[in-house]
């Protein structure tokens, strides 16, 4: 049964944990086996861990998770926290008789949204809380996981709505595999046309899962207007597109590339100075390729097309949580379905 969900990938598991009070967290891609990955980065303010090691030449081959975190560079030390998780459970690398768990990362700024971020304040010594949230999201993961304003899209904020965590998934036509996606949408520009309740991804919906409102029959006047949100290196959307089919890595690299398109699609402006958008695609390696080159084209098109929904579907599911005095309204507040 399809849970509309990245997890409907066989092999992978998701995890959230978050602190209300601080209005940031962490999500957790945890792979049951390791797994071939790439990235691909396009917007102009990214931050970033262990991402060089995807490119195709280097020497591993296989990572064991993926976190993505809010808290801009503090929340690099969320990895840190998903390594420790994995540590404990035997999960790594071998250098010799160690293990090293490969944990690539990317982070998402949340620090203006109106949380409680003062966590030195007083304790010089207190460290930011996002390793004990990386562990925590870790050790939660699993195939069925909540949407919206949860984990690394607690405090994730849109030009004019709240943002949040999305995903899908869809079969690839003429293709055996899957894919799915995840996005934690926190972009510095819109992802509905203008102010109105309609989405860029409308025509790639399936069913109802945003809202089924389609795409507007004219373009209204503000469809384009520039986004009010322009605080440099602030906004970011964080993407994981997965497979079941078997790639290499620089096949995994070109389906990230591929599912960039997904974004563009979602999201008015994006890629801009002003984010630092990434896709992660990973590959659990199960079902063969029959052309590897038509196939391969044919899961970066699917991956694309499930990205742009998993965006809408993150803003259409998340809420408005209290403390977080700064951050803009949720799309269910604003709109009621069918308008």
């Amino acid at each position: 049964m399809s849970r509309n969900r990245i997890t409907d990938i066989p092999g992978l598991r998701v995890g959230h944990a978050q602190d209300l009070r601080l209005g940031s967290g962490v999500t957790a891609i945890v792979f049951d086996e390791p797994v071939v990955a790439g990235v691909d980065v396009r917007g102009g303010g990214p931050g970033t861990r262990e991402t060089d090691l995807l490119d195709p030449e280097r020497t591993v081959e296989r990572i064991d998770a993926l976190v993505l975190s809010g808290g801009s560079a503090f929340g690099l030390d969320a990895a840190a926290g998903a390594m420790a998780a994995l540590a404990e459970a035997g999960r790594g690398f071998p250098v010799g008789s160690a293990r090293v768990p490969i944990v690539p990362g990317a982070v998402l700024f949340d620090l203006l949204n109106g949380g409680d971020k003062a966590w030195g304040d007083g304790d010089p010594g207190r460290f930011p809380p996002y390793r004990e949230l990386g562990d925590a999201a870790a050790r939660a993961a699993a195939l069925d996981f909540a949407l919206g304003s949860v984990g690394a899209g607690t405090g994730a904020t849109t030009a004019n709505l709240k943002g949040g965590v999305g995903s899908a998934s869809a079969e690839v036509p003429g293709v055996a595999a899957r894919v799915g996606a995840l996005a934690v949408v926190n972009a510095f520009g819109r992802v509905t046309v203008g102010d109105r309740a309609r989405f860029w991804a409308a025509p790639y919906e399936i069913g109802d899962e945003f809202g089924g409102l389609g795409f507007p029959k004219a373009m209204p006047d503000e469809a384009f207007d520039w986004p009010r949100k322009g605080l440099a290196g602030a906004n970011t959307t964080l993407a994981v597109v997965a497979t079941d089919a078997i790639l290499s890595k620089a096949q995994a690299r070109r389906l990230a590339v591929m599912a960039q398109d997904g974004l563009a699609r979602a999201i008015h402006p994006v890629h801009t100075p002003l984010d630092g958008d990434i896709v992660f695609a990973v590959a659990t390696g199960r079902v063969p390729l029959a052309d590897p080159v038509l196939d391969l084209a044919r899961l970066g098109d699917a991956a694309a097309r499930t990205l742009a929904r998993a965006v809408a579907i993150g803003v259409h599911r998340a809420t408005s949580l209290p403390g977080l005095d700064r951050m803009p309204p949720a799309w269910a507040e604003c709109f009621e379905a069918g308008t």
